[in-house]
């Protein structure tokens, strides 16, 4: 008689964390949050540390025919500090895990590092150890970033509640279309190698995807105008899935409208260049890094001039609807279909 055999395909990432957070026991009365958040809450008196850790695999996150070394270490880092920041918090350290091949030299190692080290200047935080091994084919790099936050700022997933606005910064698409637009020149490249890349007129997007940036300006200023999140996430799997994880966790529902979602000029046309639908690009596009939260009403007024906060919706009670106004006033569900690991 055989073991039953479950393709990890049929659960998905999130499926898959659930699973394993099923028998994951918080033994120690430090450990605030575990899995289940952007990051894991450690008692640490009056404060509480952030710990989160993020992998990126060669050939899967990355690909390094179009990705420069030092992008790709700045991008690492700041995918995990924004981890922290979709915590209200500050990060502090960081610790680096390195998996090379052969084909790496010393002098490509020191490019990926050059671009950790900008982003340790530029966030303010301290590389403070690691590990290295040798790995079988390609790259793999693996940053834990640990933040602070003053105890009872922190944010989680499952604050909002009914009537709240939801928020969310910046623009949307713009680092999925930024990967189109890689993938279609590498593949022009692959049928003809004497082509040269046409990317000038979309610096924009390519810049998006190679070397994203982490909100922390936007939890400063939060700070400074006295507003705290009443839930929050970083826009990493696309704004539908990050509605989701809010949804689920804070046991609510939330209506979004197709009108109010920030999209730049310049990555709708090239959406639509690409014969994709903008609105999908930025609903399900995903690698944004962007900061999805949520605010009482009567802070509104703090921020509703804000030229880099949207306001996008509201959440309501019901868990079970979590919804899209159309631009003709169509009510239609929200879907997720975002990057899928498995």
């Amino acid at each position: 008689m055989t073991e039953k055999r479950t393709e990890i395909a049929s659960l998905g990432e999130f499926g898959l964390i659930d699973r394993i957070s099923t028998t994951a026991a918080l033994r120690q009365p430090s450990s605030l949050r575990g899995i289940g958040d952007d990051a894991a809450v450690i008692d640490a008196g009056e404060e509480v540390m952030l710990l989160s850790t993020d992998l990126l695999m060669e050939g899967i996150h990355f690909n390094l025919a179009y990705m420069p070394l030092q992008h790709l270490g700045y991008k690492a880092v700041a995918v995990n500090v924004s981890d922290i920041a979709a915590m209200n918090g500050r990060p502090e350290q960081i610790i680096v895990g390195l998996g090379l091949s052969n084909r790496f030299s010393v002098e490509a190692v020191d490019m990926l590092y050059k671009g950790i080290q900008a982003a340790c200047e530029n966030y303010k935080v301290d590389l403070v150890g690691g590990d290295t091994t040798a790995s079988p084919s390609g790259l793999m790099i693996s940053i834990s970033v640990l933040g602070r936050a003053k105890k009872g700022h922190e944010v989680y997933r499952s604050g909002a509640k009914d009537k709240d606005i939801i928020c969310v910064t910046g623009d949307l698409g713009a680092a999925y279309i930024g990967l189109q637009l890689l993938e279609r020149e590498r593949e022009v490249f692959l049928a003809d190698p004497n082509m040269q890349p046409q990317l000038e007129k979309h610096e924009y997007p390519v810049r998006r995807q190679l070397k994203p940036e982490a909100r922390m300006d936007i939890i400063y200023e939060l700070a400074e105008l006295g507003i705290q999140p009443t839930a929050m996430i970083d826009v990493s799997d696309g704004l539908a899935s990050e509605l989701f994880h809010l949804s689920k966790n804070s046991n609510v529902g939330v209506r979004v409208f197709e009108d109010k979602l920030p999209i730049d000029e310049e990555v709708y046309t090239t959406a639509v260049e690409l014969k994709l639908d903008p609105i999908t690009c930025a609903l399900n596009g995903g690698e944004d890094y962007e900061l999805l939260f949520t605010i009482r009403q009567n802070d509104f007024e703090k921020i509703k001039n804000h030229a880099d906060i949207h306001f996008i919706g509201y959440v309501h009670p019901d868990p079970k609807q979590n919804v899209l106004i159309t631009k003709n006033a169509n009510v239609v569900p929200l879907k997720a279909q975002g990057w899928e690991h498995f």
